[in-house]
Formats: structure tokens, C-alpha cells, sequence
């Protein structure tokens, strides 16, 4: 077998194994994570979710003050469907449910009886076009239609037990 069938590589093999590149290694990659997010977000346990990247350049804009934050106090219907998912998927790894469960199995139902409660411990961060944004906690926004965060079964109509059918007339 050759080495470009995607065998193995032989001279791999002969290179000794050098345990302080190794440990370097991992020291840059740890202090990457701890510069990504956390305590220098000045968020104490809550997960930062990123509504309208300002490009992907890379260059971090400023962060404005809470006094001065210029954009609307509602939570729009996208930074609402990105936050019940982004939650329900934390619920789905395991993460601490912040409400009592009345039998709720369902992480989308357990995200959406979090979020009527105002519990879900995740900031959304707003980017303005200057290139700063602005973070809001999810127990600071006014959500709009709050009355109709009902669990699914009720949503779903009861009379339509099966999918419409349609005739050629």
C-alpha cells in the first residue's frame, strides 16, 4: 500500500515524540478559550449568542453601556427562535434547567416555560453598524408576544386530525 492511498506515513514514525511542544500546544489552545468568552464578556455564567455578525472581519468592536444602548428593549422573532434553540440545545446536553418541570420532557418546551419565566441565562449581543454592539440579557427585553408562548399541544389545532386533501375540480 502506497502513502498516497492514505496508508500510514513511515517517517512519522521516526520523528521522537517532544513533550514540551506538546504542552506548549495546549497552553495556547487554553488561553484562546478563556480570551473567547467569559470573564472578559463581564458576564457571570451566561452564554453570549451573537445576533448579526458585523462582517467576520475579526476586529471586535466596542461595547456600549447599558445607560446608553440606543437599539429597541423588544426581542425581535429572530433573536427569540435563536435563543429558544440555542437554549433548547443546552438542555439537550444536559445544562441546569433553570424552572420546575411539571413532567416537561421536551427541551423546546422546557426553553419556552424558561423564557416565559424570563430564567434563560443567556445574553444577546446586538452589533450596530459602526462596528460596536450592545448586550442585553434576556430578562431585560420586553418580548412582544409573550402571551402566545404556549406549550406546543396547545398550539397545534385539534380539529385537523389529518394533512388537507385536494380534488381536481
Amino acid at each position: 500500500m502506497s502513502d498516497d492511498e492514505g496508508g500510514f506515513d513511515d517517517n512519522a514514525a521516526d520523528e521522537p515524540f517532544d513533550e514540551e511542544d506538546d504542552m506548549e500546544d495546549q497552553a495556547d489552545v487554553e488561553e484562546e478559550a478563556e480570551g473567547e468568552g467569559g470573564a472578559d464578556d463581564g458576564e457571570q455564567g451566561r452564554d453570549v449568542v451573537e445576533i448579526g455578525d458585523p462582517g467576520g472581519d475579526g476586529a471586535p468592536g466596542q461595547g456600549v453601556a447599558a445607560e446608553e444602548r440606543v437599539t429597541t428593549p423588544y426581542m425581535t422573532k429572530f433573536e427569540r427562535a435563536r435563543v429558544l434553540g440555542t437554549r433548547a440545545l443546552q438542555i439537550s446536553m444536559n445544562a441546569p434547567v433553570m424552572v420546575e418541570l411539571e413532567g416537561e420532557t421536551d427541551p423546546l418546551q422546557i426553553a419556552l416555560k424558561e423564557l416565559r419565566a424570563r430564567k434563560i441565562p443567556i445574553t444577546i449581543r446586538r452589533f450596530l453598524p459602526d462596528g460596536s454592539y450592545e448586550d442585553w440579557n434576556v430578562d431585560e427585553l420586553i418580548i412582544p408576544d409573550e402571551q402566545n408562548l404556549m406549550a406546543r399541544d396547545l398550539e397545534i389545532d385539534t380539529m385537523a386530525k389529518s394533512a388537507p386533501t385536494f380534488r381536481r375540480g
